[in-house]
């Protein structure tokens, strides 16, 4: 189980931040699909009652991140083809419309903090860092999202890297990927520059269909298997 602790100086009411505290590991990918989480093993991480913990898990199974198993203990989703096509499908809409919309607001200094974000990626990915390069990827993403300038969007693009997290998980440990990312962050970075709206939709698309296709290899595997 991934430990998580509570600390000094988080604001916000106590069942606030253990949902941001869950909500951020299962976007880091710290869960593994079909993961089980006891609440009161939650609690006792957190130095909290268990009250907050079940206030904040029953948020995130609202929101379909987690699943409710019984009154004790919730779980992450189990790792399924029909769940990933469906966040694939709706992350590729939400995400090519951030990324088009960016296109119209970018300016050089935020293009240039975008390259360096590229770069630690791209470094990070050399030198076996997953956990570097996964919040190096996030950092370049929600970085192109919050030029969209639209708050809303973000936050429904958040939703779906919730699910997708635990998933990427998987897709780090035990799945051979040719593709890693770095080319459509390439090409995103080269749309964004030229404010070519279109362009920046497909690189966002691209990025997210290409990283399918070693997940959906997988998923045939296992059902021959």
């Amino acid at each position: 189980m991934t430990v998580m602790e509570m600390q000094p100086g988080e604001i916000g009411s106590l069942s606030a931040r253990i949902y941001n505290k869950v909500r951020e590991g299962l976007i880091v990918g710290n869960f593994a699909p079909g993961e089980r989480l006891l609440m009161q093993d939650l609690a006792d991480q957190l130095g909290t009652s268990v009250t907050p913990v079940r206030e904040a898990c029953l948020r995130l199974v609202s929101e379909q991140a987690l699943e409710l198993r019984s009154g004790r203990f919730i779980s992450v989703p189990s790792l399924s083809r029909s769940r990933y096509v469906q966040i694939k499908l709706i992350r590729m809409s939400l995400e090519g419309l951030a990324a088009e919309l960016a296109a119209e607001n970018v300016t050089e200094p935020e293009i240039k903090e975008l390259a360096s974000f590229h770069a630690t990626f791209v470094a990070s990915e050399k030198a076996g860092d997953f956990g570097a390069a996964r919040a190096a990827n996030r950092a370049f993403h929600f970085g192109v999202y919050r030029l969209s300038r639209m708050p809303m969007l973000i936050g429904q693009i958040e939703s779906m890297w919730v699910s997708m997290g635990p998933i990427l998980n998987v897709y780090y440990r035990e799945i051979p990927h040719e593709y890693v990312g770095a080319e459509e962050h390439d090409h995103i970075l080269d749309a964004l520059r030229s404010g070519d709206k279109v362009k920046a939709r497909e690189g966002v698309e691209n990025d997210i269909k290409r990283a399918a296709t070693s997940l959906l290899r997988y998923f045939e595997e296992r059902e021959l298997a």
